[in-house]
């Protein structure tokens, strides 16, 4: 896939983590979705947590009312949020793992030791209409994992490329990403790919074959703090499109 055409879906989880580290009204959820949308953002994600540090249901609601894009909800493959999201029908759910204890998604689903548990969650969703994808690390054995529970798609963790220590284990992570993206999408699965992605190293996972959609939050609020979010999210466009 030419790097122009691999699309970016705008993680706003820290814009609800501002408002809610002091209980504000503001920064507005709403607004937020807009801006990003008009600055060229090809869909909206945002995680309904367990503990609810961030996002809130209330703007889960929100979001599906303003979304004009595509929304992606991220979600443990917990009942609560399962009920969740085939009530709000978002576009695609992404399964993640999840625990309190973390900072942010720590890797990867370890997909084989809950098969029957995935695979009854993608069932649910996907009889609502919802296309399910599961975040994994980029692995040959995991996405065959996947196969076995009926996701529609996978979203590779880049986060170990991103933490990279040197050159030389960049260059490494990037050829597991390739060799991962290859395989599922000959598979059949649609390929997405996120976590740790900042406009000096998004070029080359941007540029691999077979990925649809890049899905980056954190970088871009950061960045948005100096350039604000209308002009942070279009740098991440320009930052995938220089691959």
């Amino acid at each position: 896939m030419n790097p122009k055409q691999v699309k970016l879906g705008i993680n706003l989880d820290h814009v609800a983590t501002l408002r809610q580290v002091r209980g504000t009204p503001y920064p507005d959820f709403g607004e937020a979705i807009r801006v990003a949308e008009r600055a060229g953002g090809d869909g909206i994600t945002i995680h309904l947590r367990e503990d609810r540090r961030h996002v809130q249901d209330a703007d889960v609601m929100l979001a599906k009312r303003e979304v004009s894009t595509t929304l992606n909800l991220e979600m443990a493959a917990t009942d609560e949020m399962v009920k969740i999201a085939c009530a709000l029908q978002p576009d695609f759910c992404c399964i993640v793992p999840e625990r309190r204890e973390e900072l942010t998604t720590e890797g990867g689903l370890d997909v084989g030791s809950q098969i029957p548990r995935l695979r009854e969650a993608a069932a649910a969703l996907a009889g609502r209409g919802v296309r399910v994808a599961l975040f994994v690390e980029p692995s040959l054995p995991v996405i065959d994992d996947v196969m076995q529970v009926g996701a529609a798609a996978i979203e590779l963790h880049t986060g170990r490329y991103a933490d990279a220590a040197d050159a030389a284990e960049a260059q490494r992570r990037i050829e597991d990403l390739v060799q991962a993206a290859e395989y599922a999408a000959a598979a059949g699965l649609l390929v997405n790919a996120g976590h740790g992605l900042r406009r000096d190293n998004v070029a080359a996972v941007a540029a691999i074959a077979g990925i649809s959609e890049l899905n980056i939050g954190h970088a871009v609020v950061a960045d948005a703090v100096f350039m604000g979010l209308d002009g942070a999210v279009r740098a991440m466009k320009a930052a995938m499109c220089g691959a």
